[in-house]
């Protein structure tokens, strides 16, 4: 359901050269005009302040005349939009989509071919994106590149991660544009597989801050049948421009008009919470093409997947953990591999108990001893189990038990054989009662040359979604591009990593206190990611006591997370065995919601602390989420988001006085209180803390 209103239409025929255009509530001006040289240029201005400077706009195109210069106006077209709609599983129940939007019809002076540029001016920020409509001169045609200029007015303070086509999964640096230099990073990180990187290229979303206090955001929404686009930045001027993930053969995007690229945008605010209260992203996208969507479920779940990160289990039958052995090895079992029938039976039995909904389980397919880092193609079939796991008995004894199975498909980075084996994989699926799929792409793609960015993985990573919807089933990608709201367009697309998730605290470096305070301004933008939070036993020692690496949270912090991380599909990561050590802690995983009516940002500033409440959907309970980096913080919170007149009783889980997410992570305790909207509640944070709190309404 949607409510669609058009307030205004107004058709021009435009002889000028400058067009002022505001956002709905005036506070963002775009200025749209033509160079003396026939190149389209747009700045955008918060209020009286700049924020993009003049830029340029045009395609670099193959084997012909370029769609950068030589243009004139022809027509123009503005009107005013409000086109509410409610999401199938989000954040809200209802999201506000009200813009401006200026379409401009150019035309090319000497070829005579057409392109149109069409803006979109929200509140929030300005989005904008090419269309090349269907023209004699114009028909099949290759993008070589995007001309599209991100002119900044400043050396604003920024968080980003290497333009690395193969990867996301880095930890945020905390620069100045100025001093944006990708080969001085470690990269001693714990990614398996890199692509290619220069000095001053950088993913998108980036994430910045002014010097006067302007919080501004450049990403991309609805990327279909493009590469992604990264951006090569100027550290001396401050200006980006966009460049885009090339495929085997250097070429960027094929198409054939009428065609349009992915929407380019630009959030601005002078309040960090607006950032993340946005819907820009998801907004920009089509509306839900699934007709029956009462199959989309959230989720939480457990699974057989920790285990083989602390090393207590293996992947593969053998027990080796190599991932490089020979083919004709002896497949011998050593009782370490993790994904055996009794094994999962106890993880179906441990969720039927707490009220899970789903199990996963990693390492049940033949294929493991030999599935990395050769570039081999035929790994996996995607439909032939390990003698210990038995499909059909656990199938039935999941059902019995009433708790759903969800599939793990690695692929090994081979497109090319999971696709010739897709169809197989998901009858595979239904036949044995799997609505859900945890796809992986670990490792060089084949075909060979490609990149996890290129166009051909964008429209792999959207073949699989739409071709799992007409199965009913939900879609959770690992290593993918990282999300740019399709979810809206196809909400069966539950969920995806594409960004450096829980696990690299198990066996690297890790990730430092501050990321997850980072990644709701980044990577959360585009969509729910499966973050795996719920890690209980912080310390890998416990498991090995010769290991060093680390948790970098709190246990309350892990608590938290599930607030201030949405996704509708919510991993308790730790193995059974943690979380039965902590039965009081582990309540708030068992309660906490992941669907929800409403959200409010309380408090965020990026890098530092996330401050977020939530209410559940088609209830009246609330559960919040606080966390900060690796300093202490004390905070004092307004409950009015609850409803007026009603009393809650309120759970809060939080650190000790002596926590601290590297000398005392365990240290936490529980107090509940009675509050009302009226009332207030104060909060201390342990460094790289957090705190979590469930509002239960008291009849």
């Amino acid at each position: 359901m949607k409510i669609r209103i058009v307030l205004a239409v107004v058709f021009i025929s435009i002889k000028g050269l400058n067009q002022e255009i505001k956002s709905p509530n005036k506070q963002l001006i775009m200025n749209f005009s033509i160079d003396s040289y026939g190149v389209p240029n747009y700045s955008l201005n918060y209020q009286s302040k700049p924020v993009v400077k003049t830029s340029s706009l045009g395609l670099i195109l193959k084997d012909m005349p370029d769609l950068a210069s030589d243009f004139q106006i022809h027509e123009v077209v503005e009107k005013i939009v409000r086109d509410d709609w409610h999401p199938v599983l989000g954040e809200y129940k209802t999201i506000e989509n009200h813009y401006v939007e200026y379409f401009v019809e150019l035309i090319q002076k000497q070829t005579k071919r057409k392109l149109n540029l069409r803006f979109r001016l929200y509140d929030i920020g300005l989005a904008f994106r090419y269309e090349i409509p269907t023209q004699d001169k114009v028909n099949y045609f290759i993008v070589k590149e995007e001309f599209t200029q991100f002119n900044l007015s400043g050396n604003h303070k920024a968080f980003w991660i290497p333009g690395d086509y193969d990867s996301q999964e880095y930890v945020y640096n905390e620069t100045n544009l100025s001093d944006i230099d990708v080969m001085s990073l470690d990269m001693n990180n714990g990614i398996g597989m890199k692509g290619p990187m220069s000095k001053s290229r950088i993913q998108s979303p980036v994430m910045m801050k002014s010097n006067d206090g302007l919080y501004i955001n450049i990403f991309e929404a609805a990327v279909l049948n493009y590469p992604i686009m990264h951006l090569d930045v100027n550290t001396q001027t401050f200006a980006m421009q966009s460049h885009l993930v090339a495929n085997a053969i250097g070429d960027k995007a094929y198409l054939q008009a009428h065609a349009h690229t992915p929407w380019r945008t630009i959030m601005v605010s002078d309040d960090a919470r607006k950032i993340l209260s946005s819907q820009l992203i998801l907004n920009l996208n089509e509306p839900n093409k699934i007709e029956d969507t009462s199959w989309i479920k959230p989720m939480k779940y457990v699974g057989i997947w920790w285990e083989m990160h602390v090393g207590k289990a293996t992947w593969d039958y053998a027990g080796s953990q190599n991932a490089q052995m020979a083919q004709d090895a002896a497949l011998t079992p050593t009782g370490k591999h993790g994904a055996t029938t009794e094994n999962t039976k106890r993880y179906i039995d441990f969720a039927a108990k707490h009220g899970f909904d789903g199990v996963l389980v990693e390492g049940w397919n033949v294929g493991w001893e030999d599935w990395f880092g050769n570039w081999k193609e035929e790994v996996f079939d995607f439909v032939t189990p390990y003698p210990d796991f038995n499909v059909e008995e656990i199938r039935d004894y999941a059902k019995s038990k009433g708790v759903q199975m969800i599939m793990h498909h690695e692929t090994s980075g081979s497109v090319a054989n999971y696709e010739r084996r897709l169809d197989r994989a998901f009858a595979f699926m239904k036949k044995n009662d799997y609505n859900a799929v945890k796809s992986g792409y670990v490792g060089k793609i084949i075909p060979r040359g490609e990149w996890h960015d290129g166009q051909t993985m964008v429209n792999h990573f959207n073949y699989v979604v739409k071709r799992a919807a007409e199965y009913q089933i939900m879609v959770n990608s690992h290593e993918s591009s990282r999300p740019t709201g399709v979810h809206r367009t196809y909400p069966n697309y539950i969920a995806a990593e594409a960004a450096r998730g829980n696990e690299f605290n198990a066996w690297s470096n890790g990730n430092p206190p501050s990321h997850e305070t980072i990644l709701p301004f980044t990577r959360f933008l585009g969509g729910p990611m499966d973050y795996t939070p719920g890690i209980f036993e912080i310390k890998m020692s416990h498991y090995d006591a010769s290991k060093k690496e680390q948790v970098h949270t709190t246990l309350a912090k892990q608590l938290a997370l599930y607030v201030t991380i949405y996704s509708p599909l919510q991993m308790a990561a730790d193995l059974p065995e943690n979380y039965e050590k902590y039965p009081d802690a582990f309540q708030f995983i068992k309660d906490v919601e992941v669907d929800w009516d409403y959200t409010k940002i309380l408090e965020a500033e990026p890098g530092n602390y996330i401050t977020i409440a939530r209410k559940t959907k088609g209830k009246e309970t609330w559960f919040l989420g606080a966390i900060t980096d690796e300093n202490s913080r004390k905070t004092e919170l307004k409950l009015d988001f609850l409803t007026p007149g009603k009393k809650y009783k309120a759970i809060i889980y939080e650190d000790a006085k002596d926590a601290h997410w590297e000398k005392n992570p365990k240290a936490y305790k529980i107090r509940t209180i009675q509050v009302t909207a009226k009332s207030k509640v104060k909060l201390n944070l342990a460094p790289g803390g957090g705190t979590a709190i469930s509002f239960s309404p008291i009849n």
